[in-house]
């Protein structure tokens, strides 16, 4: 589920596409163990949906966030993050107004000890919340599904996956759809 402004997000980014069709087709092939990448307003759209828990919020700062950024991989070496090791840093780009995740304290402990926080920002202030966004925790995207075959990110992994752009290192990511 690419990001790209769904709906032109008049009403919450991923709203409106969240209740579309074409969602029960997708809560199937997620039931079904079928891998879903879910970047940017696709997080957004997956959240709205209930698929992922939590929502995202526009940035803390009040600004478009546009920057490369580094990040930690908290659970790699499985399912869409199976390419990467646990703990391993990487730098994708962001590209978000509404890119703050945030989650209720039960919903954040629920994720912390089913290891869900897939991906974390490394730069959050001395509160935990990520500098880029606002981002509760640091986290730049989080598992869900059956079988933790469902990955959304706020990063961009597609605009990090040739040489030619700078930055290969969300190529293993998109890799890790292909099972």
């Amino acid at each position: 589920m690419p990001g790209g402004f769904s709906y032109g997000d008049y009403l919450r980014s991923g709203a409106m596409a969240a209740h579309r069709p074409i969602m029960s087709s997708i809560k199937n092939f997620i039931a079904n163990h079928g891998p879903v990448l879910g970047i940017c307003n696709g997080f957004q759209i997956l959240c709205e949906a209930k698929i992922l828990p939590g929502a995202l919020m526009t940035n803390r700062h009040g600004r478009f966030a546009c920057k490369k950024v580094e990040l930690k991989i908290n659970y790699g070496e499985q399912g869409i993050l199976r390419n990467y090791k646990t703990g391993e840093k990487i730098n994708l780009t962001v590209a978000h107004f509404n890119g703050n995740y945030f989650a209720d304290e039960e919903t954040l402990i629920n994720l912390a000890n089913r290891n869900q926080v897939a991906i974390s920002y490394t730069e959050v202030d001395e509160a935990g919340f990520a500098t880029v966004n606002g981002s509760i925790n640091g986290i730049a995207g989080i598992f869900g599904g059956p079988s933790n075959n469902v990955l959304g990110l706020m990063p961009h992994p597609e605009r990090s996956s040739l040489a030619t752009l700078g930055n290969i290192d969300g190529l293993r990511m998109l890799k890790g759809l292909c099972l």
